[in-house]
């Protein structure tokens, strides 16, 4: 029992490790203006549940609900980068789930403009946790760069705070904006918008 806790830290170490390598190395590359966006079709929904896939593991060991709510005028198939798109995902349920003790993260689509001519249209993403929620007061603070909200975020969850900097620079690349919507009070939880 002692070796399996002790090989269990081990692996834990090791993906958190991997994950601030990655961090680090694509923000390098968003910050060289080498990121590139790829334009190619794809299944959205398939999409979006492989990014919940990903953090079901998590999500279950904390008793969280996970689900993706398409609107139905969601389309199926849509043409972009879904190794970006799915990154986006995955970085901000990861965090909904890190910050969310009880109740659910879901991640709703829906279309807001479409151009039948241009064959374009304008989705909007939102990520919904029901966790504690982030006073207004920090918000500015939560797309910059090596930031998080206060440094008891940072003792209490790890995380190098590169992660929501990406997301804003990928969902700018890829002719976007991102906001977060929250009041600040636990079991509120938070709303990210791109």
């Amino acid at each position: 029992a002692e070796q399996k806790e002790f090989v269990e830290m081990i692996r834990f170490s090791g993906d958190n490790l991997l994950a601030v390598i990655n961090d680090i190395l694509d923000f390098s590359k968003i910050e060289a203006g080498k990121m590139e966006i790829e334009e190619q079709p794809f299944n959205l929904r398939t999409c979006v549940e492989s990014a919940l896939d990903l953090l079901a593991p998590q999500a279950s060991g904390k008793h969280l609900d996970l689900a993706y709510l398409p609107d139905e005028n969601t389309p199926l198939y849509v043409s972009g980068d879904s190794a970006r798109l799915s990154q986006v995902l995955v970085n901000l349920v990861g965090n909904a789930v890190k910050f969310t003790q009880d109740g659910e993260v879901v991640i709703h689509t829906r279309l807001l403009e479409k151009s039948t001519a241009a064959r374009t249209g304008l989705l909007e993403f939102t990520v919904r946790d029901t966790g504690i929620g982030i006073a207004p007061e920090n918000m500015d603070r939560l797309f910059q760069s090596f930031s998080q909200v206060d440094s008891s975020t940072t003792r209490r969850f790890g995380g190098t705070g590169l992660g929501l900097a990406i997301c804003n620079r990928l969902v700018e690349i890829m002719g976007g904006k991102i906001r977060v919507e929250s009041e600040g009070i636990p079991g509120k939880g938070s709303r990210f918008i791109f």
